[in-house]
């Protein structure tokens, strides 16, 4: 059973499917309510799961008229990409910002869940067992060389 931030994210990301414009503006409130837990649980979500690496920008507005704005991200087109990428990665990525990039191209269906994952893999801290920074500098380059041979095709 999938928990209750799955849950949220779920539905979050189906009324941006939804959305003509690409972007929800909801009341935090209002969507705590629909799923019967505290606003902080829906504060968690957004922060995690709707971030500017994994494709979401979020703007929010506190007060009594207050409300959150998610809005999709989208990645230029394929020829654009490669430049997106090498200016992305640049020199040196940490782990978290390289599998926001991998989860950004594998949800704009750019690769595949099979190719995310082994990039995933060959990115972590586990397979490039050597001491910062040189493990950013590395992981850059093996995801910016596998990366852009994926998306030459």
């Amino acid at each position: 059973m999938r928990n209750i931030s799955d849950l949220i994210e779920q539905y979050l990301k189906h009324m941006l499917q939804e959305s003509s414009d690409g972007a929800v503006e909801l009341q935090r409130n209002d969507l705590a309510e629909r799923f019967s837990c505290v606003p902080s649980q829906i504060n968690y979500v957004i922060s995690t799961r709707f971030t500017l690496e994994k494709g979401y920008f979020v703007e929010s507005k506190r007060g009594g008229g207050g409300y959150i704005r998610i809005q999709r991200v989208e990645l230029p087109s394929l020829t654009a990409l490669q430049g997106h990428i090498v200016h992305t990665i640049g020199d040196q990525v940490d782990q978290g910002a390289a599998e926001g990039l991998i989860y950004q191209l594998e949800e704009a269906e750019f690769i595949t869940r099979r190719e995310a994952n082994l990039l995933r893999a060959a990115i972590s801290r586990d397979s490039i067992a050597v001491k910062l920074p040189l493990r950013d500098e590395i992981r850059a380059r093996l995801l910016r060389a596998m990366l852009i041979t994926l998306l030459i095709k």
